[in-house]
């Protein structure tokens, strides 16, 4: 096979090039930040709603289940439990629920959830791609 003539380039057109694709480069990455950005930020939207909710939850529990619980509580067993101990029994579950709301929300909010991986790894990516074109 015969050899085929290679193109060559001046210095100028491969500069030119080499701005013009890092240019293309960085700004594909940028829009990839932006939407990346927007999804974690609609997840803390979520997560923020979800505290709240477990907040209301919580203090519409308190609120309405309380009173009848406590007297339900205390009219178990013979003798009576009475009222203070059935309050402190119906206190503790209630506590405990909102505490894992409480705790789903906070693990929603994680600030490894959040970071932006994909663009980061990507930019890691690039710059390795950059490198070698510039060797």
């Amino acid at each position: 096979m015969p050899d085929e003539p290679r193109e060559t380039k001046s210095v100028p057109d491969l500069l030119t090039g080499l701005i013009r694709e890092t240019t293309d480069l960085v700004r594909t990455e940028a829009q990839l930040l932006r939407s990346e950005v927007s999804d974690k930020f609609a997840q803390l939207q979520v997560a923020g709603g979800s505290l709240v909710a477990g907040a209301i939850c919580l203090l519409v529990a308190l609120l309405t289940l309380t009173a009848a619980l406590v007297t339900a509580v205390s009219k178990i067993g013979d003798p009576d439990i009475g009222p203070g101990w059935a309050a402190l029994i119906v206190g503790v579950v209630i506590a405990v629920i909102g505490a894992a709301l409480l705790a789903k929300g906070r693990r929603d909010l994680e600030p490894v959830d959040l970071a932006p991986s994909r663009t980061a790894r990507q930019l890691g990516e690039d710059t390795k791609v950059v490198k070698g074109q510039l060797r």
